[in-house]
């Protein structure tokens, strides 16, 4: 396919991109309007209805100028249906939301130039191929599928880029750290000390990672089982806090933790199964509230002195079920949502919001990523996958 005339070039890179029309996906878009009363949804439109059926989004009424003031764009993934969204702003301020499907979605990291989405048996790579200033139909990065690694049905949970450039993630199945392998489905990188050996079982539940200055240093267990989903035994106060490097608890009690990230030097975590997101304490061993979110917490990314939190409704499963979560939102006579939720980090009020009603109520990682004001991307379903050409710079023989 030839190259496109005027199409930027950088470092040696020349992108070939479909016509408008090849790309153009039915983004959901806020709708401009008069003066609401505060708090309000800014939109509620429909996006394309697949075979779950019509996915609904609404947004606080000034969260498209909070995303603005951010110069940012956010990516979250459901599994319940396989989507991955980009959220990000139209040069006019109105809201683009792009999804992709990929089989049972999770793990989500994404940067400025790559991303990297767990699916049902695979890791995929992505990377930007517009150029530094380019843009095509408004989008100012445009990540496509690179790589695949067949990982097999391991549930990868968390993902995150180490200091070496290396892919790790949570291997939720085996109970360990791992890395891709480019000869067999995963190589273990770290394993808690009271798990005796690696076996497909899913015995205490490891889902969350939190780097720092590039490795590993916390992850989040479900319980310290060490036979078959025991995890589920240890909902209600069974979660804890490993520190990596000396494999020691860090912190106990907690009901369903996850997402443990470290932000300006403190370690945060939701602890999902009472509704609350906070600090730890590591000296003490105590965790602190900082803020009540109405939902199942999955997923947390920071940005300035913003936490932005993914919450899913509460479902009538094992799984879910009788946490103190429910009490919670029954004390707050508040149902269960399903969104995106930015928490102010100085007040620990919600000041932002981005809400999926329809065909999703679960959701699991969240990214925010700075820099970024309109991304879109490539799935495997569509033509543009076929037509979309980038020339990398010449590489010696």
């Amino acid at each position: 396919m030839a190259e496109k005339k005027g199409a930027p070039k950088s470092g040696g890179k020349n992108i070939t991109v479909p016509s408008t029309a090849a790309l153009r996906q039915q983004a959901v878009r806020g709708q401009a309007g008069g003066a609401r009363p505060a708090g309000q949804q800014q939109a509620k439109q429909a996006a394309p209805a697949g075979k779950q059926g019509k996915i609904e989004i609404m947004a606080s009424r000034q969260f498209t100028n909070w995303l603005a003031d951010q110069n940012a764009s956010l990516a979250f993934t459901t599994y319940q249906v396989g989507k991955v969204f980009l959220l990000g702003l139209r040069e006019d301020r109105k809201i683009s939301l792009y999804e992709r499907t990929f089989n049972r979605c999770m793990g989500l990291y994404a940067d400025k130039d790559s991303m990297y989405l767990s699916s049902l048996y695979q890791l995929w790579q992505f990377h930007n191929v517009l150029a530094p200033g380019q843009k095509r139909d408004g989008f100012d990065r445009l990540y496509v599928p690179q790589v695949s690694y067949i990982t097999g049905d391991i549930d990868i949970h968390d993902i995150a880029i180490d200091k070496h450039g290396r892919i790790i993630f949570v291997n939720t199945l085996f109970c360990c750290l791992s890395t891709v392998s480019h000869t067999h489905s995963f190589a273990p990188v770290w394993e808690p000390k009271h798990i005796s050996k690696l076996a497909a079982e899913d015995r205490c539940h490891l889902n969350g990672m939190a780097m720092e200055n590039g490795s590993p240093k916390y992850v989040t267990s479900i319980g310290l089982s060490d036979a078959a989903d025991g995890w589920r035994e240890h909902r209600q106060d069974g979660g804890v806090i490993i520190d990596v490097e000396s494999s020691e608890v860090v912190l106990s009690g907690l009901s369903m933790p996850h997402s443990p990230r470290m932000y300006r030097g403190k370690l945060y975590v939701l602890n999902s199964g009472t509704g609350y997101f906070g600090t730890v304490d590591v000296k003490s061993g105590k965790f602190e509230p900082i803020a009540f979110c109405p939902g199942y917490m999955r997923g947390l990314a920071f940005i300035n002195d913003f936490a932005v939190i993914g919450m899913s409704k509460c479902r009538e499963n094992r799984t879910f079920s009788g946490l103190d979560l429910d009490d919670n939102l029954t004390k707050r006579n508040v149902e269960p949502r399903c969104g995106v939720f930015v928490v102010d980090l100085n007040t620990g009020d919600l000041v932002q919001w981005v809400r999926l009603e329809g065909a999703v109520w679960e959701m699991y990682d969240v990214s925010v990523i700075p820099g970024v004001v309109r991304p879109m991307a490539l799935g495997l379903r569509q033509e543009a996958i076929r037509r979309t050409i980038s020339i990398g710079d010449p590489v010696k023989i």
